[in-house]
């Protein structure tokens, strides 16, 4: 059975850009999700770094149950609008489009750090991309798992609807942790993505729903931001770091109640003049994911050598602006040259459609 997703949206949904129309929530929930994720990074690192924590460390920890499930929650929901396509249509639009940036990128980030990857050597490297095809490398397993997910799901599309979202959720509540990143993010975010694309509909509605009901989406917020801060910061006792939104089912409940709450968030932030940053920053959402690492590592080491500043909390928000903002200067620097290869995928790295022209797609 496979879900379509209703394409006459609520004009309240759209947001007219020179793309075209696209969904104003969406994208704000996008740069909410990548803010979130660079901020983990960039917190964390850190705070190992200078061995004590700052004011950004319970964002962090209350992120924790749905950074991740939002992210890929959001990524399935436009899957219905390709997933009745011919093989090679959709492999070039939904898994050759992941790979090429996965990666070019693999190449990039592995460049740059071959002393450490490679043992400054080129068999070192050689040996590091290829392991890399099988263990995804640092931060890029999520642009390799959506490739992932997209293959199994369409190989799926015929199983039923309960079926497939009770496998997968029996999946997350598993205790899957064999070591090998494609294996144990499967099994723990597959549901979320899986949510995003049979649901969409019903996640639409609730966007909507939220818009005529600010008030009622605005308590239940509250109660949401009060049971997750519970779940997320309350030691479960059973593992020395793991809280309770990590134990098993309470991972599942934790992460779709916080999707769901990211999904009414961003539809009330949309178009707001706070919302437009997020916004933006949606729109280029896997340009950020992808290239956030340099200049993190690069501000990180500065500011941590020149010892100016001494709290863990200011360091990390700087950190965490410069390694956002970066990277979507450099996309709108390059785009239009011969440097957009970085965030746009050329022609070469198309599988060509039958009857009509390739056209450049852009990461996001």
């Amino acid at each position: 059975m496979t879900m379509r997703m209703d394409t006459d949206r609520p004009v309240s949904l759209l947001h007219a850009s020179g793309d075209g129309d696209r969904v104003a929530w969406v994208d704000t929930a996008k740069g909410m999700c990548i803010i979130l994720v660079v901020m983990m990074h960039v917190v964390l690192g850190i705070g190992d770094r200078m061995g004590t924590e700052g004011f950004l460390h319970p964002v962090v920890a209350f992120a924790a149950p749905f950074r991740m499930p939002d992210f890929f929650l959001i990524s399935g929901l436009f899957l219905a609008r390709v997933i009745d396509r011919d093989w090679r249509r959709y492999a070039d639009k939904r898994v050759l489009h992941f790979l090429y940036f996965y990666v070019l990128w693999l190449v990039i980030q592995s460049i740059i750090r071959f002393g450490d990857v490679a043992d400054g050597s080129v068999t070192g490297l050689i040996e590091h991309l290829a392991w890399s095809m099988v263990q995804p490398f640092s931060t890029l397993w999520f642009v390799y798992m959506l490739a992932i997910f997209s293959v199994v799901t369409k190989l799926l599309r015929g199983v039923p609807v309960w079926a497939l979202l009770g496998g997968a959720a029996l999946l997350e509540i598993a205790p899957i942790h064999t070591g090998a990143i494609l294996v144990d993010e499967f099994a723990a975010r597959y549901v979320y993505f899986l949510a995003g694309y049979l649901l969409a509909p019903q996640i639409f509605k609730l966007a909507d729903w939220a818009l005529a009901h600010k008030p009622a989406a605005l308590a239940g917020l509250v109660l949401w931001a009060v049971v997750n801060g519970f779940l997320a910061l309350t030691p479960s006792g059973l593992t020395e770091t793991g809280t309770l939104a990590t134990l098993p089912v309470i991972s599942l409940i934790a992460g779709t109640l916080g999707a769901v709450a990211m999904v009414l968030i961003s539809a009330l932030l949309a178009g707001t003049l706070l919302g437009r940053p997020l916004d933006y920053a949606g729109r280029h959402a896997i340009a950020v994911y992808l290239a956030f690492f340099l200049p993190m590592a690069v501000t990180r080491e500065i500011l941590l050598r020149l010892g100016i500043i001494e709290d863990v909390g200011v360091i990390s928000l700087i950190v965490l602006i410069v390694a956002v903002v970066a990277p979507l200067v450099v996309e709108r620097i390059v785009r239009n040259t011969p440097l957009n290869f970085l965030f746009v995928r050329p022609h070469f790295a198309r599988i060509a459609p039958e009857r009509r022209a390739a056209r450049t797609q852009p990461a996001e």
